[in-house]
């Protein structure tokens, strides 16, 4: 029988993925997103991950919103977000409705492929029972699993999907190869069979904490060299000259996996008894970065005698990294909230983002240019736009610039992160 995949959630993991495997294969592209499914079905992805070119060039592709459109499928690849909610608790929500409209469509001898970070067990013992309850089949007997964590870097043009090693596992040795294979055949990097799903789900679940740690160090750093009147970026230019040193630099850590995934780990420590120390003092100190950078524009503004309470602050960037529109978990929204807190009248000005989606996860309305006069600028997102900005410009004679990633001109900010 003809293979025929469908990929569960069209957004930055599930649409390159979708386009890929269309190349070789037949696949259903499912979105519960009527409106998403219309664009791409007119050529348009508004993530920008993949162009009208690219898609036009995968000639297996189809698209669907409509769930009995998954039954003519028989390998089921699940990319759905797995957030955290407001407590930092794991939301498996969008998952479990993933399982389930799966399990609607499920036959025997169909696989079922996750790639969305979860903790390690989340496969067999939260998903796997709700594709038995809903199909009314047995799991390694009539259907079967397989773990294959995404590894995409939103906005990266040079490291695409293809381009990156695949970690793959199954639910026995058999479907394990079947899954390495899978992949296998679109992933030019190649790929690594892990000995278990379990395996594969703690290796994605750590890449992204490790992370998150290297980076709460280097923004204690920041703290703590800025007490001395030290540059840190300088600091860390010194150090890096040293050949084992990690080049990790301070900033703001939000986005859909750096800022969830240490959650998950830790979720799953905590149900087992033990209480982790690392990751969750590493994910303290990133969580309040945000505050922190905004207390010291308030200092800068007090040091030039600005009233703080009702000074005007222009804020360059809101999603969650440079050259892409994904605003998810950005934690620029801290440094914005802080700074309203303190009384400031805050500007968003950000050529990359979403009006609506902003206007949504936010409730901020974004500029359509920037204003000048400022008594506060503050670069909180790289953009390859902003590099042409004449930022002095922006703000008054006395006015101060606050760099947060190391963008620009040492010359022409009072101070960065």
């Amino acid at each position: 029988m003809k293979t025929k995949i469908s990929i569960i959630g069209l957004g930055y993991v599930g649409l390159p993925l979708a386009v890929e495997f269309g190349k070789k294969y037949d696949v259903l592209g499912f979105d519960i997103n009527k409106e998403r499914i219309a664009e791409l079905e007119n050529g348009y992805d508004r993530t920008l991950e993949v162009d009208e070119q690219n898609l036009k060039s995968s000639a297996g592709l189809k698209f669907s919103s409509n769930k009995e459109d998954l039954k003519s499928c028989d390998i089921f690849i699940v990319t759905v977000p797995t957030p955290v909610d407001e407590h930092k608790r794991p939301d498996l929500t969008p998952l479990i409705k993933a399982s389930e409209t799966v399990g609607s469509a499920l036959k025997k001898g169909d696989i079922v492929i996750y790639e969305s970070t979860v903790y390690p067990g989340c496969t067999e013992e939260d998903c796997v029972p709700v594709l038995e309850r809903v199909s009314g089949l047995k799991f390694n007997e009539d259907f079967f699993c397989g773990y294959s964590p995404e590894r995409i870097n939103p906005g990266d043009k040079e490291h695409t999907v293809t381009k990156i090693l695949k970690v793959t596992s199954g639910s026995t040795p058999e479907i394990a190869d079947k899954v390495d294979a899978l992949y296998g055949s679109i992933i030019t990097a190649g790929t690594h069979k892990a000995s278990s799903i379990k395996v594969a789900e703690a290796a994605k679940v750590i890449e992204n904490s490790q992370r998150d740690i290297n980076i709460a160090f280097v923004n204690e750093l920041a703290i703590l060299f800025a007490k001395m009147g030290i540059d840190t970026l300088e600091v860390l230019k010194a150090a890096g000259t040293k050949w084992n040193f990690l080049p990790f630099k301070p900033g703001l850590v939000g986005g859909h996996c750096i800022g969830v995934d240490p959650y998950y780990l830790t979720f799953k420590a905590e149900s087992l008894g033990y209480h982790p120390e690392v990751i969750l003092s590493g994910r303290r100190i990133n969580d309040n970065m945000g505050a922190y950078v905004a207390k010291e524009v308030i200092k800068l503004l007090i040091k030039k005698s600005h009233k703080v309470d009702g000074a005007r602050v222009l804020v360059l960037g809101i999603t969650f990294k440079e050259n892409c529109p994904d605003i998810r978990n950005s934690r620029v929204i801290d440094v914005i909230s802080e700074l309203r807190d303190f009384g400031c009248e805050i500007d968003v000005y950000d050529p990359w983002a979403d009006e609506a989606e902003v206007k949504h996860e936010y409730g901020l309305t974004l500029v359509g240019e920037p204003g000048s006069n400022y008594e506060a600028v503050v670069l909180a997102v790289a953009h390859e736009k902003f590099r042409g900005l004449d930022v002095t410009s922006l703000k008054n004679p006395n006015g101060i610039i606050y760099d947060i990633k190391g963008f620009l001109d040492t010359k022409l900010v009072d101070k960065r992160l």
